[in-house]
């Protein structure tokens, strides 16, 4: 291991601790508590009522104290199921619950609010079974992989998100940030190189061109952005000015970035692998071994990109198919049309990155770089 691999690695350690300490969103609204978590002891279903598939109503419970001020103590608490599938739950005894502890305390007899099922243990073994599987197989480049994936949800939760509530344009906001990523990214994993570079050109050509892709047809479209799980909520937590066709643009280039980083990559390490093997390649013959590259790789990318855009909608389709609802009628929806873009825009910024990054490869094949 060397001083030049530990000390961007350090460096990107820093900034993740500082964005870590940066101030959080401001609410719009305050729900009064904060989060404890909860053993739930004793379930009473009475007040709950079935109708076909579905409850409502309230179901008591009485739970114990597992953190907080008042850790080892006994209080009933509330929990309400309001015939949403999607949002409710349902306690039964010994389930870990999430509690909101009023700011003010809780004296004996008051009702608590339980929030929803306890699961950051599980979510803390699954993360920590991910860094060391990663670190394990890929040494110390997968823990430099792993560097970039704390600093992408750091840049994502500190960053991005607190900016767009602040009224920022989303598509521009997730275009630099994902610009950002893209250099951190392909800097600590191939470091100041021409594979490097040439990734990060390649990528940021891609990006650039999904962005404008994607202003182009949501216009065109109709698409609102109103599709996207939880507008509405958004909406009427006091964030009523945000444009949600924006945000759809912006939830487009970071949804796609990722596989035009891969596809760029590919590529770039490809075609240095074959330049350092032939110094004498001219760089003609370099990107058209690039560009072979790219047909190998850029179909099982496009069809990546539509299974993971269609597995999240394939409740939706399935309804379609149940109702004998034919593609004439669905693919005029907003929600279906909106999935339409979102694939497709990626597809084609996936497409425009392989020629992009061949393009880059042979140029940078004579600079003297690493």
């Amino acid at each position: 291991m060397k001083r030049r691999d530990i000390l961007p690695a350090a460096a990107f350690a820093a900034l993740c601790a500082a964005m870590w300490l940066l101030p959080p969103v401001r609410p719009a609204a305050d729900d009064g508590g904060k989060p404890v978590r909860a053993r739930v002891v004793a379930v009473d279903d009475s007040d709950l009522t079935l109708t076909g598939l579905i409850e409502y109503g309230t179901q008591h419970l009485e739970v114990e104290m597992l953190g907080g001020p008042a850790a080892g103590r006994r209080f009933r608490a509330s929990n309400e199921l309001r015939a949403q599938l999607d949002l409710d739950k349902k306690f039964a005894p010994g389930d870990t619950a999430v509690v909101t502890w009023p700011d003010g305390g809780a004296k004996e007899g008051d009702t608590l609010v339980v929030r929803d099922h306890w699961r950051l243990g599980w979510i803390g073994i699954l993360f920590g079974s991910f860094c060391i599987l990663l670190a394990a197989f890929g040494g110390w480049t997968g823990v430099k992989a792993l560097f970039s994936f704390v600093f992408s949800c750091f840049a994502v939760w500190k960053l991005l998100i607190p900016l767009c509530l602040a009224g920022w344009s989303a598509a521009w906001v997730s275009f630099a940030a994902v610009s950002a990523l893209t250099g951190v990214i392909m800097y600590l994993v191939a470091g100041f190189s021409r594979r490097g570079v040439a990734a990060f050109a390649g990528a940021m050509l891609g990006v650039g061109a999904s962005l404008v892709l994607a202003w182009f047809f949501t216009g065109v479209m109709r698409v609102n952005g109103a599709t996207m799980p939880f507008t509405q909520a958004l909406l009427y937590s006091g964030y009523s000015s945000l444009d949600l066709a924006d945000i759809f643009i912006g939830a487009v280039i970071l949804a796609s970035s990722g596989a035009l980083m891969d596809l760029a990559m590919d590529i770039a390490a490809g075609v240095d692998e074959v330049a350092r093997h032939n110094p004498n390649l001219p760089p003609r013959a370099l990107f058209m071994s690039g560009v072979r590259i790219g047909r190998s790789v850029v179909g099982t990318m496009t069809t990546t990109l539509l299974l993971a855009y269609s597995g999240g909608y394939l409740t939706l389709l399935m309804v379609f198919a149940a109702q004998g609802t034919p593609p004439a009628v669905f693919l005029n929806s907003t929600v279906v049309s909106a999935e339409v873009v979102k694939t497709l825009v990626g597809s084609f910024g996936l497409v425009l990155v392989a020629p992009f990054t061949a393009i880059a490869s042979a140029m940078l094949s004579r600079m003297r770089l690493p």
